[in-house]
């Protein structure tokens, strides 16, 4: 478990998860969160934090670790928090993770599944002593810039500001490289900023952290979306590498009659307005999306259909639907998908607590409306995949004056930097890489979603963290006195 770093050789409460039982944040009432864009979860006492570190158990192969996709040391850092080395516990975290702060927030925690305690009890809470330990170290000032003291002399472009440009970004420059983030919108964060609800990541977070990331040398550039105001040609010129981190943008549409109708929109046209607003812009009337006194259906039981209710319900709709085509997964782990793997099971978020009606197995079959806005819509139930073959006499109609398509992304955007890059494409329509990240073109590399299609942040995270220390290599291939990749548990002074 890499224990003997820490000087330790087993696990301080062998007998923790026998002894205590798992115990979660709690959350703020509904009737209070739903009013309000503050983050839902209350804080837990020290001494409850420090027992839910001691439910980790000396389990040998800590299989938690694997199922982390950035190999977190879970083990070394739940000990650390029992035993209340709270600073030891930071450093550790941040050995494999640059934003903890944003994995303990809005991770689905792939590391619980894998728990090895998860096989017959409920799973340590790793996911609540992340985000305690990261918020620990930031109250106490542990977390502060580690600007590199040798520079390379050579020059990163990295092309979106999401999780993985982010942690791409941060790896390069304290590795030595000068490196220059360009961002289309407005603010930097990607996702982070514009994708994420407001109760789910507070903005202020991303702040915290762009501060010390500024503070290293990493410098921003927003609303410069390279491909149209940002030329490539210049970027190929005046850098030595470029990292492509500007995820998957591209959603999948519904394709019915109706789809023309004024009030049906994408998720990614919804909830970026709404955390404008959170941050005190104004959204033009003629472009504004708003649930508020309408009746509302969400198409898509995903983690961003599920953002699109929590956002309706502070807006306060007439009604909310919300509609999956696939069928109801069981209560508990479906026995398709053993320990360790992640499990196929019903996830109550917090957004379905606040309100609206789940539904499964729903096919949309078309929609109508009154005077060029949508009204209606129809659908149908249907049996299992994949045929999804309608079921007889199912149909029926549900009134909607607001549809929003929360089906999941198809990939990267074809149109501008990726067409005038020429990089050539995987058969799921993501920038090919091998295995060093790099794309078909010399010096060009691609991490996170824009690489592997529409995943989590963790991933993300892992994907700029891997593809940085490719390119560190890369650079350093033609640089005489090389810098090394500083790891990032070296952020934090001793």
């Amino acid at each position: 478990m890499g224990s003997c770093k820490m000087g330790r050789f087993s696990m301080g409460k062998t007998t923790g998860f026998l002894e205590y039982s798992r115990e979660l944040a709690p959350r703020r009432p509904v009737t209070q969160r739903v009013n309000d864009w503050f983050e839902i979860y209350l804080d837990l006492p020290e001494e409850t934090l420090k027992k839910q570190g001691a439910r980790c158990m000396d389990c040998g192969v800590p299989f938690c670790q694997t199922g982390c996709p950035v190999n977190n040391l879970i083990p070394d850092w739940n000990d650390l928090v029992y035993r209340g080395r709270w600073k030891d516990a930071v450093r550790q975290l941040h050995a494999t993770n640059n934003f903890p702060e944003f994995t303990g927030r809005i991770c689905p925690a792939p590391c619980e599944a894998s728990c090895v305690l998860g096989i017959n009890q409920p799973a340590v809470t790793i996911k609540q002593n992340e985000k305690n330990i990261v918020e620990r170290g930031f109250q106490e000032g542990w977390i502060r810039p580690e600007p590199p003291k040798i520079r390379s002399g050579k020059k990163v472009a990295i092309v979106g500001s999401g999780p993985a440009g982010l942690a791409a970004a941060q790896q390069l420059c304290r590795a030595g490289h000068a490196v220059v983030v360009y961002e289309k919108a407005d603010r930097i964060g990607g996702l982070l900023r514009y994708g994420i609800p407001q109760f789910k990541l507070e903005k202020h977070i991303i702040d915290r952290r762009l501060e010390q990331i500024s503070a290293e040398g990493v410098k921003f550039v927003t609303d410069a979306e390279v491909g149209k105001n940002v030329s490539v040609e210049n970027l190929r010129r005046d850098f030595d590498a470029i990292v492509l981190a500007g995820g998957a943008e591209h959603p999948r549409d519904l394709k019915v009659p109706g789809r023309e109708l004024k009030g049906i929109h994408f998720a990614m046209e919804y909830l970026p307005q709404q955390n404008k607003r959170c941050l005190g812009d104004t959204v033009e009337p003629e472009t504004e999306i708003l649930a508020t006194g309408k009746r509302v259906v969400i198409i898509g039981g995903g983690d961003t259909g599920a953002d699109c209710l929590g956002t309706c319900h502070r807006q306060k709709p007439l009604s909310v639907h919300q509609f999956e085509i696939m069928p109801k997964p069981p209560d508990d782990r479906s026995p398709q998908t053993p320990w360790p793997l992640w499990p196929m099971q019903l996830r109550t978020e917090a957004a379905h607590e606040e309100g609206g009606v789940r539904d499964w197995s729903i096919a949309t079959t078309k929609f109508t409306g009154e005077a060029g806005s949508v009204k209606q819509l129809h659908a149908v139930r249907v049996g299992p995949p994949p045929k999804f073959e309608p079921i007889p006499d199912s149909d029926f109609i549900i009134e909607a004056d607001l549809v929003l398509i929360a089906m999941g992304f198809l990939g990267p955007v074809r149109n501008g930097m990726i067409e005038q890059l020429g990089v050539v494409l995987d058969q799921r329509g993501n920038v090919a890489t091998d295995q060093n990240y790099m794309s078909s073109v010399t010096g060009v590399f691609a991490a996170g979603d824009m690489r592997r299609g529409q995943s989590l942040v963790v991933w993300a995270i892992s994907e700029g963290r891997k593809a940085a220390a490719a390119v560190d290599a890369y650079l350093r291939a033609a640089v005489v006195r090389p810098a090394p990749l500083v790891s990032a548990a070296q952020q934090i002074a001793s």
